[in-house]
């Protein structure tokens, strides 16, 4: 069983749970908007010592950040998708039908797809 699955069934077993990394999710986005606003100009005169190094580092925290948070709401909904649902999935004309109809018509015939699933 991959991880998507053992996600999947994690969060559809303890629904508690996932709805407590749900919060968890909003209320890291909401403090991390806190947090931004309040240590800005200490942030900056951090920054303005050495930026080779500190902007990185600046950089990969704002990363990690954003990735926790789309991570928590990750966990959180998996609970709504269906069993038979790939987890990782791509529409098959990313890859095999550019050259035979061209770009624009694969992704329509993408858009069609998502049209349809989400009726």
């Amino acid at each position: 069983m991959n991880v998507c699955q053992e996600i999947k069934t994690f969060s559809k077993n303890y629904e508690v749970i996932a709805d407590l990394f749900s919060l968890l999710a909003v209320v890291l986005l909401f403090v991390s908007v806190w947090a931004t606003l309040e240590f800005y100009q200490p942030t900056m005169h951090w920054l303005s010592g050495n930026y080779v190094l500190r902007v990185p580092l600046l950089m990969v925290g704002l990363g990690l950040n954003a990735f926790s948070i789309l991570a928590l709401l990750a966990v959180g909904s998996a609970r709504y998708t269906d069993d038979d649902e790939p987890c990782f999935g791509t529409f098959p004309g990313r890859r095999t039908r550019h050259g035979a109809k061209g770009v624009f018509v694969s992704w329509v015939d993408h858009m069609e797809n998502v049209g349809k699933k989400h009726r």
